[in-house]
């Protein structure tokens, strides 16, 4: 097969400069081949910088996560810092890595090309949970971070995560900032390196003293909020091949929590993920493991991260068995327990992302506490804390995603699975000795908020056609849609879009979220229908809440079948009127 003579040439030009010995033979494969798809898809454009740093497939190419694309990458980001962050390179930024593949090399390439701009690199030189490095940007004042992680996602993947000073992960404008510099990048040979050993003699590389771990387990530990309480509760846990399992260990036996069981198959980090095929709590199967092992102890609380440790699941032995909470309730669980029992500080906020259960704004209100919504994703709930903070004089003490994020304390300020297990340890100790379990406080809640149902749908539409399809469900939802849902009049639509907030007489106001693909339906009654593509899928995605005042007598079940006819109605007319051809 004859290779288009362009890709050829783009193809060994890359390959040519290509550091890595690996990458470099996988190209000259592709190329003796004239594998022309394959080589089509790995120099279809470069990787894409945005809020979420780098994450793709690893291998060669451009549109690939590799050395090349992370020494380009670094090299933007350290040009942006010392031309935007007073002081950076004496500053430094924080570098830590997973337990995926390639993660401990293209660290040290992070590390290389900082100290080749004279930009001190803090590293950790072992496996750091995510949120650690989150934590130690701002314990050491740093200019920012990069943790080279894929999170959740399938063995194949990696990435590369960023954190601007402030702790939190980077946003607009800086993630196009960045993006501008790494595209001024001309060369590999052109980017200033200082070999790893040579940097740390001259003090360019630092590693991070134990001091900085100790004073993130410290932060855990103050997570707790009733340590008096008897610490007899059964724990099983799996650090799902991940990093967060030695501080999930030591942070539950400094609270007292001994009687703990792990899955041993899962406890180290392994990057092949040998036990399970998609490494997210969330996925079907994923947690089969830990689930067997507490049945066979006894055990009453089910926790389990994910590979980097910034998300927590949980299972309580309710009633005989065990029931998988989803985020929602995980979410409402620790709002809940954090404004009831906690500091009753004054100015206290929630925030909570748009697709996350509007039950978090009901339990904020209940409290006096400043509740809001905002973009999905813990770079903005974070930096819109920081932002209210600032503006507002208050005091943030909890932010989550439903997709497992959380924030239990302003000492990280992203989602952090390990202080998540602490407080959820510490939850589910101090219902037991109320009496009652995770999902026995969920029915007492319900009582005291109202009891919220949601649901999603995700409705995949490939190629041209399934794009155009997806955009022509978002106009209509902007410019045609129905009055009502499910016999539920439409009282107000956002349109996150134009930032704006319109109801039926036509009077708008404006949103304070940045602009972002999205539209929300408000209906009476506290119900909320939703719609917006997926930013790296194609599919278009349905949230659906309904919100059901319990009676004083009223039996849950039956509250919950009322709720439940409530949104099936909804759910149908929505699909009716938007669903993709």
């Amino acid at each position: 097969m004859t290779l288009d003579a362009d890709l050829r040439r783009q193809a060994e030009a890359w390959r040519d400069e290509d550091p890595d010995p690996a990458t470099k033979a996988e190209l000259d494969a592709l190329l003796t081949r004239a594998d022309e798809p394959e080589l089509r898809d790995r120099f279809a454009g470069m990787l894409e910088f945005g809020t979420a740093g780098l994450r793709g497939l690893l291998g060669a190419g451009p549109n690939r996560m590799n050395r090349s694309v992370v020494l380009r990458a670094t090299a933007g980001l350290a040009r942006h810092l010392l031309a935007s962050v007073a002081n950076a390179g004496a500053r430094g930024v924080v570098v830590g890595f997973d337990g995926r593949r390639m993660s401990r090399e293209l660290a040290r390439d992070v590390a290389e090309v900082l100290a080749g701009h004279d930009v001190v690199a803090h590293v950790f030189e072992t496996y750091a949970p995510t949120p650690l490095v989150g934590f130690a940007v701002r314990h050491l004042g740093a200019a920012g971070g990069v943790v080279i992680t894929a999170s959740h996602n399938p063995p194949a993947y990696n990435g590369y995560k960023v954190y601007w000073a402030n702790g939190a992960q980077i946003v607009p404008p800086h993630d196009a900032g960045i993006a501008a510099q790494i595209a001024r990048v001309e060369t590999i040979a052109s980017i200033p390196r200082v070999a790893y050993d040579v940097a740390k003699g001259d003090d360019l590389v630092r590693v991070c003293s134990p001091e900085v771990t100790e004073s993130y387990l410290a932060l855990v530990r103050g997570c707790a909020l009733h340590p008096e309480t008897p610490r007899e509760l059964g724990i099983a846990y799996t650090a799902m091949h991940g990093v967060g399992g030695p501080f999930v260990r030591r942070a539950l036996a400094e609270q007292g929590f001994t009687n703990v069981v792990e899955v041993k198959e899962q406890a180290e980090p392994d990057g092949s993920f040998p036990t399970v095929a998609f490494p997210n709590p969330e996925e079907k199967g994923a947690m089969d493991l830990v689930l067997a092992l507490a049945e066979a102890n006894g055990a009453q609380l089910v926790l389990a991260n994910d590979p980097d440790a910034d998300r927590l699941a949980v299972a309580a032995l309710h009633d005989g068995r065990y029931v998988t909470l989803t985020g929602n309730e995980i979410g409402c669980l620790f709002a809940h327990y954090l404004l009831e029992q906690g500091p009753k500080a004054p100015n206290r906020l929630v925030v909570a992302s748009v697709v996350s259960s509007p039950m978090v704004v009901a339990i904020g209100q209940t409290h006096g506490a400043w509740a809001e919504l905002t973009l999905t994703g813990h770079k903005w709930i974070q930096n819109r804390g920081l932002e209210l903070e600032a503006r507002e004089g208050l005091h943030f003490v909890f932010g989550y995603e439903e997709a497992l994020g959380y924030a239990v304390s302003a000492g990280v300020r992203d989602k952090d699975g390990i202080s998540a297990a602490v407080s959820m340890a510490d939850l589910a100790a101090w219902c037991a000795s109320q009496g009652r379990t995770l999902v026995g406080e969920l029915e007492r809640m319900w009582r005291l908020y109202g009891m919220f149902l949601s649901e999603q749908v995700s409705i995949v539409r490939t190629g041209v056609e399934g794009a155009r399809s997806i955009r022509a469900a978002m106009t209509k939802a902007r410019t045609d849609a129905p009055t009502s849902f499910g016999g539920c009049r439409v009282s107000a639509v956002q349109d996150f879009e134009a930032a704006t907030r319109r109801t039926p007489d036509g009077a708008t106001t404006p949103l304070t979220f940045p602009p972002s693909d999205v539209v929300v339906f408000e209906l009476e009654g506290g119900h909320r229908a939703m719609l917006r593509p997926s930013g790296t899928e194609p599919k278009v995605k349905f949230y659906f809440d309904v919100r059901v005042d319990v009676g004083a007598d009223e039996a849950l079940d039956a509250a919950r079948a009322r709720g439940r006819k409530v949104l099936d109605a909804i759910v149908a007319d929505f699909r009716a009127a938007f669903e993709p051809g």
